[in-house]
């Protein structure tokens, strides 16, 4: 009611009714807005997707790493999980706003597989996928007593945290050797995703941008944000509702958000990423 009664001063005393269709229209016009945005006018190098639940629904958010740092509210897709088809289909429907992806993307995800399937559908090898090192510990230290948690966890930031590819790969495997005397599912989930898990390391990156992708923190900060203006709604009626408080909030937001710490380091991630194509494209045999 504030902010519409700053932006509109003949709404100063007007009833909640009244402001709340304003409020109705006003969201609309931004939803479509988002909705409609161009994204071949932005050079991207990093994607980010994770989701928010609403009641038994998930919004699936898109944010983009321009190659300057800025971060861009790409879209979102509504969808009961995050499944493959449908989070294929929107990032097909990315691709066909303008999202450039032939000079290669990175990737970063929580480990949702049906994000991992959708990613590799649609964008094939022009990807590159890190998978956030902050869930791959949580969820192996969920398999093991209350009582080791805290060890483990500290167990396999320290070995994360290690500079190069050669290190970390090391001193996971060293941890692996020891968790199969504890837990074998906790093995099983250390395994899974886990060269992905590395992907900075071995682009050599992991010094300059780990700091900002090596999780999925970027995006979940903004979820946070997000968070500060959908949670004060009680009751979700329709849809529409939904879409349109996400794209407000989402839209409030964008022009607050920082570029990413180390993003001077970026054109590297670019030429990294451009070798990454190159190596696995497939070899063309001459015809004789």
């Amino acid at each position: 009611y504030e902010t519409c009664a700053e932006a509109v001063p003949e709404a100063f005393g007007l009833s909640p009714s009244t402001v709340s269709r304003r409020f109705i229209r006003s969201s609309a016009k931004q939803l479509q807005a988002l909705c409609a945005r161009r994204l071949d006018r932005y050079e991207m190098v990093a994607l980010l997707l994770d989701g928010k639940t609403f009641a038994e629904d998930e919004i699936v958010i898109a944010l983009g790493i321009t190659a300057e740092g800025q971060k861009v509210v790409l879209g979102f897709v509504q969808t009961a999980t995050e499944n493959g088809p449908v989070c294929a289909a929107f990032l097909r429907e990315l691709i066909d706003r303008g999202l450039q992806i032939e000079h290669g993307l990175l990737c970063v995800i929580d480990g949702a597989k049906g994000l991992r399937k959708a990613i590799q559908t649609v964008f094939g090898t022009q990807t590159v996928v890190q998978r956030c090192q902050w869930h791959k510990r949580d969820n192996i230290v969920r398999y093991l007593p209350k009582g080791q948690q805290a060890l483990w966890r500290r167990k396999l930031q320290a070995a994360y945290e290690q500079p190069t590819y050669v290190l970390a790969k090391a001193a996971l495997l060293r941890h692996r050797t020891e968790l199969r005397l504890l837990n074998a599912s906790a093995v099983t989930s250390l395994d899974e995703g886990f060269e992905e898990t590395l992907t900075l390391h071995r682009l050599g990156l992991f010094g300059a941008l780990g700091i900002s992708l090596k999780t999925t923190n970027c995006i979940e900060s903004l979820l946070s944000q997000v968070r500060a203006y959908t949670d004060k709604v009680d009751r979700w009626r329709t849809s529409e509702q939904k879409h349109r408080w996400v794209a407000s909030a989402l839209l409030s937001i964008e022009p607050r958000l920082h570029r990413i710490k180390g993003y001077r380091h970026l054109p590297l991630l670019r030429a990294a990423l451009q070798r990454e194509i190159a190596s696995n494209a497939p070899r063309q045999e001459n015809v004789a």
